[in-house]
């Protein structure tokens, strides 16, 4: 009976540190030598320091907490953009709460924007199954060109010509729809606006 235990904490020793502890630090390293900004969470930095994730969303508020209308706003997330609390709002497209919240959101994002309601996009005022996209379409960017323009002293056209060079294509070029990463296109906002 002994042969065997001792055979089988062999076993369990060996593949604890093969699959527990080699394999890992293999994995880790080849990572960091050959994906070192995508192996540290894609994170991006201005100014010299670090003031996001591409992969993550976040808010651009102003210091009340309300949408700052110099900024690009990101689509709905119920989460917060807590990449620790993400998942979707589970509830059914015919919800009674889901559709009147859907209703008041567009016409937030109407009179905001200044555009007629039937003009907002869906990801305008619906989140992502994962609360945390850091993307909104090309067409919720086209309908803030305006707000952002005035409120930055710019120019539409520059703003729109802004919004069309941070426009990202189909992966592999048909998976997925065309998006903007709002940070991105924030930062270069941001540089247009102080240039």
């Amino acid at each position: 009976m002994a042969r065997p235990l001792w055979a089988a904490l062999r076993a369990l020793l060996v593949l604890t540190l093969v699959t527990g502890v080699i394999y890992p630090a293999v994995i880790t390293g080849v990572a960091q030598a050959a994906f070192s900004g995508k192996a540290n969470g894609s994170m991006v930095e201005a100014d010299g320091r670090e003031v996001g994730s591409e992969l993550i969303g976040q808010t651009w508020n102003d210091a009340d907490g309300d949408p700052d209308p110099r900024w690009f706003q990101p689509r709905p997330s119920h989460s917060g953009y807590d990449p620790g609390a993400t998942g979707s709002g589970q509830l059914g497209a015919s919800d009674p709460t889901l559709v009147e919240t859907v209703a008041e959101a567009r016409r937030q994002v109407a009179t905001f924007n200044g555009v007629r309601e039937d003009e907002v996009p869906p990801d305008a005022v619906t989140g992502s199954g994962s609360a945390v996209d850091p993307h909104i379409s090309p067409e919720y960017a086209a309908i803030q060109t305006h707000r952002v323009a005035e409120a930055n002293d710019l120019s539409a056209d520059e703003v729109a010509g802004l919004v069309e060079d941070h426009i990202e294509g189909r992966d592999l070029g048909f998976l997925g729809n065309e998006r903007v990463n709002v940070l991105a296109l924030n930062l270069a906002l941001r540089e247009l606006a102080q240039g």
